[in-house]
């Protein structure tokens, strides 16, 4: 039979939490390295397409995910031009969708980019946009429709 400090010790052990091999820092390196040369050149590419890129699901007039409709509103509200705006559905390309995560290891999609720099997720456009930051981000970068002068709408009255 087993003693009781033994019956202990073994029980301390069981209740003990095991490290999970997919959360170390070697796993996260093995698991970057997924992210092909031609992916990345991609998705450099499309990063630097336009001022205002957004990754998501769907397209900016049916967006698939209640977050890319919300990240769509935002910009709306922001009043960016749709000029220098320019979407990308990752649902038409699995690589993409899973290449953009790691390109920018941000975990979710919709992803936007401003002036080739990571922004953020939904999250964190809706925080910048409740304290500002988004609207002066956007401000700086020159990239809202641009206002229209006070003497037009004086004489539209």
């Amino acid at each position: 039979m087993f003693s009781r400090t033994t019956i202990s010790a073994v029980a301390g052990q069981a209740l003990r939490p095991r490290r999970n091999p997919l959360l170390s820092p070697r796993f996260a390196a093995l698991q970057r390295s997924f992210l092909s040369t031609e992916t990345r050149q991609a998705i450099d590419k499309a990063v630097a397409t336009a001022p205002v890129v957004l990754f998501m699901k769907g397209t900016p007039e049916t967006p698939q995910c209640g977050f890319s409709r919300a990240s769509i509103q935002i910009l709306g509200l922001q009043g960016v031009d749709p000029q220098k705006f320019t979407a990308f559905n990752v649902l038409e390309d699995e690589e993409l969708r899973s290449g953009i995560k790691e390109y920018s290891d941000w975990p979710t999609i919709p992803q936007l980019y401003v002036d080739k720099e990571f922004v953020g997720g939904t999250d964190i456009m809706m925080s910048m946009h409740q304290d500002g930051s988004l609207a002066k981000l956007l401000e700086d970068k020159e990239v809202l429709v641009a206002a229209e002068g006070s003497d037009a709408s004086a004489t539209s009255s």
